[in-house]
């Protein structure tokens, strides 16, 4: 829900910055069509915005900013689910409304900063106190919601999308970190974006302005702490009640509730349950391109609706469809992202705005439980090791190479990731072997001059993620997933809060919840990825909702775009590709090597490889936000001198 914007001068001085905050509201209009709303400290100094997608409380007392009459001042974006629970302890004394937002300004009045330990849910918010005289910025644990920064000439900006800071800039240019990073990973780490000078407050962070300075802080961290006294029996028991009870929390609303539907097993759980709990004709959405069974997946969406008895509603995807939505897509996103499922993604979002205001979906899912083939790769290659070194069955966390050998199947799309992956050798490091598979940089090496890559290489900063002191060093797979965990999974919430947002949509995930995440936590490998299968335990807890085309699947694949067939040779987006690819300004970019051929590129990738799609979204984001410095920076209105 919602779109919050918010300023503060550093010393408190009246600089003018309501127009500064109306500017990077109207920027982000599309998160919230229901209303909008300004507010400016008395002795100026402080600003926010808010443009408000009403879900909970549709009345106008739920309207922001919002104040508790006690001079904080709140601007807020996203859903406090258990917000009857926490007004119950809070009491019902000095409530004007039943909104969820004002429910968090007075567990603020309560607890403070530690207000965030009671709340659960998906949040960033900006909060003013004139007592205490400070700021106060949080985002939610897992960046569900997103929150952006950019310090400017002694003014503090911060708004939901990155793309509402640019005005502010003293100049729009490309972070070299972030871009390294982008060329890698295809996402970006530690907080840095792809604008220099903006930054991303982290998820589970708060930021407070005291005193003229800006102080960030975690405030929760997931601890892989594996259990081995409970059966496998428990697990899957207990996760089953954890995640029927976030299902019936996330469906909480005054407006009617749909849900995404893939045809793969977390969404089609998601689905599944909430058609079940809903109480209401409940309704489902899905996409499909029309080109060959290995890109349609609508069959088993409505294998689950039938099953279910829910509505489906479907979208077919064309090429034409691309290439008109493409540089939307790339817009809203405000960076290129990791993969092109953005595009479908993006078309099931607009179909399901025309049905309901929020919807629920499957996220999370392959990184809390362990659901992506390279888990199955680089497991493959250790189960290899400890047979030949006779280790197999020592300690916790090893799975056998007998018990993986019924899963390999699930690898028969995935052999040019596996001959990358053994092209230097077997049994490196274990570290550099999971680098590599996460490594996106050598399918560019053609394109990409390799002087864009600085002293630090990407692979330092993936080490400290990877060997993070919260997770045990023996266990390889908790290795694994908390790196997708807290990399990866960000950038897809990014993708599912830009693509639904851009049509005024609410997007619910309910796996991303901090009670399943933290007993997921204490599973042990071999009960997640049990006999190789992968998301074990999902399956045993939660496979009897859906019918067995969909629980005994093992050939999904995400949501699989046809991009390399159409752009290809002969194919419908070759002229679109080649044009984008090889324009004068494409061509000009600092980073790709002298005489890189697009051609060569859009020709050669690999169907399912991030190649294409890697430099094709870097360069229509360069043309959005680069190429347009100077219309982005003309929005800015002038703000007194200190």
């Amino acid at each position: 829900m919602c779109g919050i914007a918010a300023a503060i001068d550093l010393g408190l001085q009246p600089r003018g910055l309501l127009g500064a905050v109306e500017v990077m509201s109207d920027l982000i209009a599309h998160r919230g069509p229901d209303g909008s709303g300004l507010w400016e400290r008395e002795r100026g100094g402080v600003a926010f915005g808010h443009r408000r997608l009403a879900i909970i409380d549709l009345a106008p007392s739920g309207a922001q900013p919002m104040t508790d009459g006690d001079g904080a001042w709140l601007t807020y974006n996203g859903e406090i689910y258990n917000y009857l629970e926490v007004r119950e302890v809070l009491g019902e004394r000095g409530f004007r409304g039943a909104s969820d937002t004002e429910v968090l300004l007075r567990a603020y009045a309560r607890w403070g900063v530690d207000c965030l330990e009671q709340l659960r849910g998906m949040f960033a918010f900006a909060l003013w106190d004139e007592r205490e005289q400070q700021l106060f910025c949080a985002r939610d644990r897992f960046g569900i919601k997103p929150l952006y920064y950019a310090q400017v000439d002694g003014v503090l900006f911060l708004a939901s999308e990155a793309k509402a800071l640019l005005p502010f800039l003293p100049a729009i240019e490309t972070d070299s970190e972030g871009l390294q990073d982008y060329l890698t990973f295809q996402f970006v780490l530690h907080g840095r974006t792809l604008f220099r000078g903006v930054q991303e407050l982290l998820p589970g962070h708060y930021l407070l302005v005291r005193d003229g300075e800006v102080i960030v802080r975690r405030y929760w961290e997931v601890h892989y702490e594996p259990d081995f006294d409970h059966t496998e029996r428990y697990f899957s028991d207990r996760l089953e009640e954890l995640v029927q009870d976030s299902v019936r929390l996330h469906l909480r609303s005054d407006v009617p509730v749909g849900s995404y539907v893939s045809g793969g097993l977390d969404s089609s759980i998601v689905a599944g349950l909430a058609a079940e709990q809903a109480g209401y004709r409940f309704q489902g959405f899905t996409g499909r391109f029309d080109v060959g069974p290995q890109f349609d997946e609508s069959r088993y969406a409505r294998d689950l609706a039938g099953a279910r008895a829910f509505d489906l509603h479907e979208v077919a995807i064309t090429p034409d469809d691309v290439r008109t939505v493409l540089p939307d897509v790339l817009y809203h996103l405000d960076f290129p992202v990791a993969g092109p499922g953005s595009i479908p993604q993006f078309m099931v979002s607009k179909l399901a705005a025309q049905h309901v205001k929020v919807v629920l979906g499957g996220q999370g899912g392959d990184e809390i439980f362990g659901g992506y083939a390279r888990y199955l790769i680089a497991y493959f290659e250790q189960c290899i090791k400890a047979a030949i070194e006779g280790t197999s069955r020592d300690g916790n966390f090893v799975v056998t190479y007998e018990s993986i050998i019924p899963s390999l199947a699930t690898l028969r799309d995935y052999k040019p990731l596996l001959r990358e992956f053994w092209r230097d050798g077997l049994f490196e490091d274990l570290d550099r072997r999971y680098y590599r598979l996460v490594d996106r940089a050598p399918q560019l090496a053609g394109a990409i001059d390799p002087g864009v890559f600085g002293q630090e290489s990407p692979y330092e900063r993936f080490h400290r993620i990877f060997r993070a002191d919260n997770v045990r060093k023996e266990s390889y797979f908790d290795s694994m997933t908390h790196f997708d965990f807290k990399t990866l999974l960000p950038a897809l919430l990014q993708i599912e809060d830009r693509v639904s947002m851009a049509h005024g949509l609410e997007s619910r995930v309910p796996f991303v919840d901090h009670a399943v995440v933290d007993f997921a936590a204490t599973m042990p490998a071999d009960v997640k990825f049990k006999n190789g299968q992968l998301k074990h335990v999902l399956r045993q807890a939660l496979g009897h909702v859906l019918p067995r085309s969909i629980s005994e699947r093992t050939d999904k694949m995400g949501f699989p775009v046809p991009l390399q067939q159409w752009v290809g040779k002969g194919g419908p987006l070759h002229d679109f590709a080649g044009d984008v690819l090889g324009s004068a300004a494409a061509r000009s970019r600092p980073y790709l090597m002298d005489g890189f051929d697009p051609v060569s590129l859009i020709e050669s990738d690999t169907p399912y490889g991030r190649s294409l799609w890697g430099l094709l979204s870097l360069e229509l984001w360069q043309n959005a936000f680069h190429d347009r410095a100077g219309a982005w920076q003309a929005r800015a209105p002038e703000l007194a001198s200190r």
